[in-house]
């Protein structure tokens, strides 16, 4: 009986990587929710005579910036737009990626060849380059780089849904259905979006960070989010010229935005093992 409740826990038992990612995300996403209620000042009030203050001074626990603003409440509310921009890229982009992915699988050997050559072009080009094109056309602002990280996701959806899914295709119970007079749109609903689930949330939390990563890039270069919208990126920017006087003001957005990345990392790594049945069987046996 203990035996059994013992294997029984370890197959319930989380990663620790799934814990800790999810541990560290939390802290994160807590503080972009309190931003929306409380700051400890207001993101864009300066106070000149406090400026450039140092972490731990009096009223401004991380220090205040080059025109006295609060580290602190910049982080905070620099914390709701990153994970806003990413979620929100992120999500756009769902749907038309394993839109496209499906069309190139459903389609026939020349159809299937000649896109996936199409979705391969846009999976190879440089991302950062591709956003900041398309946020540079578009104009800057939170709308460009969030509809610019969408744009580059998109590919990488439908790269990621085409192998797998022609590997179910070739199982006996497709042909089996095929044999039923099922269509192809049906085995793709019924029986390859459902098998390539657990791959395609992996996939979206890594999304995740790299929507941080190139959100805090665009901003850092002037097209992402502007003043007085507070950003991570933008943060690093302007605290560049006062790296050695004042070098909390790139120490503290540079470790938000690392230890953000390294959350949604640690998620994707985890839900990997969780879902990956030869994982957990080494899990259990453990």
């Amino acid at each position: 009986m203990s035996d059994s409740a013992t294997r029984s826990g370890n197959r319930r038992r989380l990663p620790v990587a799934l814990r800790v990612g999810a541990a560290l995300l939390s802290v994160f996403v807590g503080m972009a929710l309190v931003s929306l209620v409380w700051t400890p000042s207001s993101s864009e009030g300066i106070d000149v005579a406090a400026r450039l203050a140092p972490p731990g001074s009096e009223g401004h626990i991380l220090g205040t910036d080059r025109l006295g603003r609060d580290v602190l409440t910049q982080i905070m509310s620099g914390a709701r737009n990153s994970l806003m921009v990413s979620v929100v890229a992120t999500l756009a982009a769902l749907i038309p990626g394993l839109a496209l992915g499906l069309l190139v699988v459903a389609g026939s050997s020349r159809w299937q060849f000649v896109m996936s050559r199409v979705v391969d072009l846009g999976v190879a080009l440089p991302g950062i380059l591709v956003a900041l094109v398309l946020a540079t056309a578009i104009g800057p602002g939170n709308v460009a780089a969030m509809a610019a990280i969408a744009v580059w996701f998109v590919p990488i959806l439908a790269r990621l849904m085409i192998g797998p899914a022609r590997q179910i295709l070739a199982y006996d119970y497709v042909e089996a259905a095929y044999a039923y007079g099922r269509s192809r749109w049906f085995v793709l609903m019924r029986h390859v979006l459902p098998n390539i689930r657990s791959l395609i949330i992996v996939q979206v939390t890594i999304m995740f960070s790299l929507a941080i990563n190139v959100e805090a890039a665009l901003s850092y270069l002037g097209v992402g989010a502007q003043r007085p919208t507070p950003s991570w990126g933008r943060m690093l920017y302007e605290g560049q010229p006062f790296i050695q006087d004042a070098p909390h003001l790139m120490i503290y957005p540079g470790l938000a935005i690392t230890l953000t990345v390294l959350a949604y990392n640690l998620v994707g790594d985890g839900m990997r093992t969780w879902f990956d049945p030869q994982q957990k069987a080494k899990a259990v046996a453990r």
